[in-house]
């Protein structure tokens, strides 16, 4: 039976753990980038049909790295929330450098 999270705190290394491969950090990192680049072309051009890809673009990339490299279940399928979340977090740590000390204590292997 698998664990229950009761809050994001715990549910955080989890999720590391669930993106132990960097291909598949990658992976997410191009969608969650393909996120913002999309929701800020939308707000500055006033498209607002462009929202629509979101789900697209960041799924796309995020379960090719799960079910592709990992070989894995993609968490949001049981934690949709605080999946979300953890991509955001995972891509800002990344993007400030600072995911490796992250990724040490969840006992993930770099």
């Amino acid at each position: 039976m698998p664990r229950l999270y009761t809050s994001f705190a715990e549910f955080w290394p989890f999720y590391l753990r669930e993106h132990s491969k960097a291909s598949t950090r990658a992976l997410h990192y191009v969608g969650t980038s393909l996120v913002m680049a999309i929701g800020v072309g939308a707000v500055v051009s006033g498209r607002w049909a462009w929202l629509i890809a979101l789900p697209l673009a960041g799924y796309t990339f995020a379960w090719i790295a799960h079910f592709g490299v990992e070989k894995n279940r993609p968490a949001t399928f049981t934690y949709p929330l605080w999946s979300l979340a953890a991509d955001f977090k995972m891509w800002g740590l990344w993007l400030s450098g600072r995911l490796g000390s992250e990724l040490d204590k969840a006992g993930v292997a770099r």
